[in-house]
């Protein structure tokens, strides 16, 4: 369909459903709205009146198992309501715009790694691009305009969402729609490993790309198992809330880095490369050497993920058997463990900072028992999450905002279309 109409579509209110389908809130759909005509205008202004699709990729949350992933274990995660929206059509040459800003250096007739783009936008382009082509699917060049409001260094994983959409542009334009929802994941994780130069996982994009509430399970990570759930938290009476605290990672890496090690020398000494194969009763039964070789941290933290691993199979059916009292117990049971297992609410690099930490008591005083928090995502800085009753939201997120800044507390729903085209 034609930019213009499209344009019309929205205004006229015609596409509104739509619109709630994809972000649950009632209250969300007018701004959407305006969101959605906003960025055809980009494209018309750029581009011209032509042909376009209308596609989303959302955010992500954790749910639960921290730090488990790279232990080899399970993952329960959500996407979410916020996104990246994108109008795209097929072209000779490609030009990408994201936020307004022009990403250069993409080209369907050359998406070899190129070593000056390593943490550019670019390089993603090309890694998702050149996989697609590696592994026989169609690419080609394409106009684009896209806007985000995931944002950056939120935990929500704004930099999957990205992968993900170039690789749901190359689907939608080129493929049919054809292109599983894990394969794109695949090649997003890919082309951030190998093109932008960071190491990462595979839950963001797998969580992004399916939508609804997914249980992934990471034993073997080129081909993880994968149990999508049709939970839908508003259907509960609840609402996602991610309080960002503030707080920058860029000198945590070794507090990040020290969780791996400590594991990986835990499951070492059990002649295993993850904990995944070590059981808590191997541990406890030889807790004096460990303890006397790695330290009590080392322990604790390996005993966390061996823990969190059994509790995200326990939340998966929790969820799949809608009994939300469980689901709440165990985010309780997750968040406590996180802070005083794991470890990763606060850095002893600086023992007097601690934003985590007083948006955690400050949301136990106000949260009730059927109501849940824990650190959300990596931890040391950044975010925590709360699961809300909605009659609540406005009171928690004008506490939340009072103590940490104006929108420092976002309410979010669970979207279960995850990588889509919208029209």
């Amino acid at each position: 369909m034609k930019v213009t109409a499209l344009m019309n579509d929205f205004k006229s209110g015609l596409n509104d459903s739509v619109l709630l389908d994809f972000y649950v809130d009632k209250s969300l759909v007018e701004p959407q709205k305006k969101r959605y005509i906003a960025l055809l205008k980009e494209y018309l202004d750029k581009f011209g009146d032509e042909d376009v699709s209308i596609l989303s990729v959302p955010g992500r949350s954790e749910i639960t198992g921290n730090h488990t992933d790279h232990q080899h274990g399970c993952v329960l995660a959500c996407s979410i309501n916020l996104d990246i929206i994108c109008v795209a059509a097929k072209a000779d040459k490609t030009e990408v715009y994201s936020n307004g800003q022009l990403i250069a250096g993409v080209s369907a007739e050359d998406t070899s790694f190129d070593p000056s783009q390593k943490h550019t936008s670019a390089a993603l382009c090309r890694g998702v691009m050149n996989r697609l082509e590696v592994n026989g699917f169609k690419i080609g060049n394409f106009h684009a305009v896209m806007r985000s409001n995931v944002r950056v260094g939120s935990g929500l994983s704004s930099s999957a969402a990205f992968e993900v959409m170039i690789g749901t542009i190359m689907s939608y334009l080129y493929n049919e729609g054809k292109v599983d929802k894990v394969e794109i994941a695949k090649y997003s994780q890919y082309a951030e490993n190998q093109y932008f130069g960071k190491p990462c996982g595979l839950m963001d994009q797998c969580a992004c790309a399916l939508g609804g509430v997914a249980y992934i399970d990471f034993e073997d990570p080129s081909n993880p198992i994968i149990d999508q759930i049709g939970f839908k938290l508003n259907d509960y009476g609840y609402s996602l809330c991610i309080v960002n605290t503030g707080g920058s990672h860029s000198k945590l890496t070794g507090e990040y880095s020290a969780i791996t090690e400590e594991m990986g020398q835990i499951a070492a000494f059990f002649n295993e490369k993850v904990l995944r194969n070590v059981s808590e009763r191997q541990i406890l039964n030889n807790l004096k050497l460990l303890r006397d070789n790695y330290g009590d941290r080392a322990v604790m933290r390996s005993l966390h993920m061996i823990r969190e691993n059994e509790r995200v199979m326990r939340q998966r059916d929790n969820l799949k058997e809608g009994n939300i009292e469980g689901f709440i117990k165990t985010i309780k049971e997750s968040g406590n463990s996180s802070f005083k297992y794991l470890q990763n609410v606060y850095t002893n690099i600086d023992v007097a900072y601690q934003p985590l930490s007083l948006a955690l008591m400050i949301s136990e005083g106000f949260l009730g028992e059927d109501e849940a928090c824990r650190v959300h995502g990596g931890g040391f800085a950044g975010t925590i999450q709360a699961f809300v009753k909605n009659e609540n939201v406005s009171e928690y997120k004008k506490l939340m905002d009072k103590v940490f800044g104006k929108d420092a507390c976002i309410v979010l729903q669970v979207n279960n279309h995850g990588s889509d085209r919208v029209l």
